[in-house]
């Protein structure tokens, strides 16, 4: 399987003839074109359109971050195995509102039964956690009964929260005490590496489009408006809580990363660069973790299983197969 470059320092991305490297104050490293499907760029990098061209005809996606490791935006090459049809029926479901509501539910459903999986696991191995699971499965018992994506977006919303209260039981950590949700800027140092971690699940995602017939501009549970993408944002939330809420949950319980990590600006905090190094090497270890999957023969990674769930999705748009969203099973 291709690899995801990660580039945390400055310098520049170039072409050599068939090649591609990164040159930057510790010298020259090259990277393995046909070994990369995507790369990361957390540094100030600079490039030219020989560049892009390049990465264009080998089909290498370049997301980037700010300071921050906030998503940017991403040069998206010309998608090769782009399907008019496949749009078609995206947008079919998309403007009608039952087809659409639907496929909206099956997200929900699949961030909230595996945000309730995780509860369970961490309740199995002593955490007190038995209310904010009854909680969460009583809002999660309405998601089928809601009529607009507004109604749809606001239990999503509530079992979030309960979830998220239930962190501070789980890392017990008072360093990384949870508090409250925050965004742009994170008001500490919990939100910090939720907000870091989200933005690695979305933009993993979208890669994961861009090797299907889907176009990800056009979502069902977030809107489709002037944002370039947002179906990447639905699939993402199935997995958040078995990918980014486990490798956090991993990071603090065997303190990999700690306060020390972090340092605060006029803007807000930001995680140093040794953090992001270390929360990277996590991710990429629990998106290579394979588990035995109940439908096929085989073990399958966590990142193919992103894949899988875009088929599935692909079936449901050509009325192959009615989607169902993927749920973990521990």
């Amino acid at each position: 399987m291709k690899k995801t470059i990660y580039i945390f320092s400055d310098g520049e991305l170039k072409r050599k003839d068939n090649t591609l490297f990164f040159e930057g104050e510790n010298g020259r490293k090259f990277i393995p074109v046909e070994n990369t499907s995507e790369i990361m760029v957390f540094g100030e990098v600079s490039l030219n359109k020989r560049l892009l061209e390049f990465l264009t005809q080998s089909e290498i996606i370049l997301h980037f971050f700010n300071h921050y490791g906030y998503y940017v935006g991403s040069y998206y090459p010309r998608e090769h195995l782009n399907s008019g049809y496949m749009i078609l029926r995206q947008a079919e479901h998309y403007n009608d509102g039952s087809k659409r509501l639907y496929l909206a539910q099956k997200f929900v459903e699949g961030a909230y039964k595996n945000i309730r999986q995780v509860l369970k696991y961490y309740s199995n191995r002593g955490k007190d956690l038995e209310d904010v699971i009854y909680s969460i499965e009583k809002l999660g018992e309405s998601v089928d009964s809601t009529s607009t994506i507004n109604e749809l977006m606001a239990i999503e919303g509530n079992i979030r929260e309960y979830y998220y209260k239930a962190f501070d039981e789980i890392i017990q950590n008072p360093d990384f005490k949870f508090d409250f949700r925050s965004k742009r800027p994170p008001q500490n140092f919990l939100n910090t590496l939720i907000s870091f971690g989200n933005s690695l699940m979305y933009t993993t995602t979208l890669s994961e489009i861009y090797k299907t017939h889907l176009d990800p501009r056009i979502g069902f549970l977030h809107a489709t408006n002037f944002r370039r993408f947002s179906l990447n944002l639905d699939v993402s939330e199935i997995f958040k809580p078995i990918i980014v809420d486990r490798t956090i949950f991993t990071l603090l319980s065997k303190k990999m990363v700690t306060k020390e990590d972090f340092e605060e600006d006029a803007e807000g905090l930001l995680l140093k660069e040794k953090g992001k190094k270390v929360f990277v090497q996590e991710f990429e270890d629990k998106l290579a973790t394979t588990i035995k999957h109940r439908n096929l023969s085989n073990n399958v990674s966590y990142r193919r299983l992103i894949r899988l769930e875009l088929y599935k999705l692909e079936k449901h748009l050509i009325e192959e197969e009615q989607y169902k969203p993927f749920i973990a099973q521990w």
